[in-house]
């Protein structure tokens, strides 16, 4: 169900693009759109991972320097069928981790200091089992292609803005001129862009830790884990970057409240995801080693 959820965001997504694309500037000026989104997109795709572990100070872990978590973390990444990450600690004191990498052979997990010291073994690797899925799941490319589409969709907004100043419009569609449409694309196409793309991030953790709770044979690691990290992410500060806040298996900054504000969680609500865990059946073949 997280897959077709994802799929029909992801059509809806490329339909406001092409939509949009066609109102402002017909073909050829949604293609340029997405060509400039592509290429900076492409570029963040191979660089970022390397980029936000440099961002955090992260530092590298071997089997000699962390045993016990470099064990959780290759036996999840066995049970995955996924090659060993790069691992990396974080000196944080939140209890917080995330997944960065293009694909499988070059992923890397990052964990805080504060989730190690704060979390119980099997609540550690509940955890690692939820980054692990996010590898397996590629969900990195999922997210890069989503950002290509906003990011070219925010272009087109920017786009109807000058055209609106400038008095420019469509040669494909004489809608193109319109002031109101122009007005509705540079408040509406970003608005509607930024709430897809947070809902295609919000389906990729759930099916993280449905992942998770069959790597390691139970879901009540990652429920107990995410309920410490949950409140450890509103009593310890953190120096989390708002724009990499999507990559932490929870949200490091302050959290947003109910109703309409729910759609610009870059997460799922805490409870949901426990709710949804906690529902979950693990057949008795599972890999995990707390049964």
């Amino acid at each position: 169900m997280g897959v077709l959820k994802v799929g029909l965001l992801m059509t809806a997504l490329t339909a406001l693009f092409v939509g949009i694309g066609q109102l402002l500037g017909g073909t050829n000026g949604a293609m340029i759109a997405f060509g400039f989104a592509l290429l900076m997109n492409v570029g963040s795709f191979w660089f970022s991972d390397k980029m936000v572990l440099r961002m955090y100070g992260a530092q590298p872990l071997d089997p000699q320097s962390a045993p016990k978590l470099y064990r959780m973390t290759e036996r999840m990444a066995q049970a995955a069928n996924v090659p060993m990450p790069k691992l990396y600690i974080i000196e944080d004191p939140q209890p917080n981790a995330f997944a960065t990498g293009r694909n499988p052979k070059n992923a890397a997990v990052a964990v805080n200091r504060g989730l190690v010291d704060m979390l119980d073994d099997q609540e550690v690797e509940g955890v690692i089992a939820h980054e692990i899925a996010h590898i397996k799941h590629r969900d990195t490319l999922t997210m890069t292609v989503v950002a290509t589409v906003a990011g070219a969709i925010m272009m087109l907004a920017q786009m109807a803005q000058f055209a609106a100043i400038f008095g420019g419009g469509s040669r494909d569609d004489e809608e193109g001129g319109n002031p109101l449409v122009m007005l509705v694309l540079m408040i509406f196409a970003p608005l509607a862009a930024t709430v897809i793309q947070l809902a295609i991030s919000r389906a990729r953790e759930y099916e993280a830790d449905a992942t998770a709770a069959r790597l390691t044979g139970t879901p009540h690691g990652l429920m107990n884990a995410l309920a410490k990290l949950e409140a450890g992410a509103h009593a310890i500060p953190s120096h989390a970057n708002p724009q990499t806040a999507h990559m932490f298996i929870v949200n490091p900054l302050s959290g947003i409240g109910g109703g309409v504000a729910k759609l610009f969680r870059t997460h799922p609500p805490t409870e949901e995801r426990i709710a949804r865990l906690r529902q979950i059946q693990v057949s008795p073949q599972s890999v995990g080693v707390w049964n």
